[in-house]
């Protein structure tokens, strides 16, 4: 008896996105494994953050595009809620006055789009956050650059280092990745345990 075997639809493209999708995943554990080195660095900024904010500071934060979603979610954690309840804080992300972005953008050029809110709403002491995967988004350096005239501190959080970002700004945290997802994928980790150094840093209650 000849055993006749048939192939399933599909199956070898299906068996190419599982090893696809764990090549993912992995790089990511291993991105978010080199990452724990630079922890030190976030919690050092959240403890400077959580003082800025505790004293009538503020924070902005830039980026473009997934950093930009980046951003304003550091910002809603700031404004609303991280994990614990506490008064709001003050956090603007800068891209999200889209009036205010196409006005700047039209009348004073695309790169200053962020550096003119700097110059609005920063005051010496407090923070801006930049956030860039490649490191060297024009506006989002012309913005650390205002930030530092103005007596802000002002910290990068990228990809690969060194890069200009960096280079701009007081102190930096590189993600070491290939793909923009999974730097972008860190950058949310990252986020999340400066929101957490700051709820810590504020005796925040669940």
């Amino acid at each position: 008896m000849t055993t006749t075997r048939t192939n399933t639809p599909g199956a070898g493209a299906r068996g190419e996105a599982s090893a696809g999708h764990d090549r993912r995943l992995e790089a990511l554990a291993e991105a978010a494994l080199r990452f724990r080195e630079q922890i030190p660095t976030i919690e050092g900024w959240g403890h400077r953050l959580a003082g800025v904010l505790r004293s009538g500071g503020r924070l902005l934060a830039c980026g473009n595009g997934g950093s930009a979603a980046e951003a304003q979610h550091l910002t809603a954690e700031l404004v609303g809620r991280f994990e614990a309840g506490r008064p709001p804080l003050s956090a603007i992300a800068l891209h999200a006055d889209t009036s205010s972005v196409t006005a700047i953008a039209n009348d004073y050029g695309p790169v200053t789009v962020f550096e003119r809110q700097v110059q609005a709403h920063g005051r010496p002491g407090d923070v801006l956050i930049c956030l860039s995967t490649s490191g060297r988004s024009p506006n989002v350096i012309a913005a650390a650059h205002r930030a530092r005239r103005l007596g802000m501190s002002a910290w990068a959080i990228t990809g690969p280092g060194p890069n200009p970002l960096a280079r701009a700004c007081d102190g930096a945290v590189t993600v070491r990745a290939g793909a923009t997802s999974t730097v972008q994928e860190i950058h949310l980790a990252a986020i999340h345990v400066l929101c957490g150094v700051v709820d810590e840093a504020l005796g925040a209650a669940p």
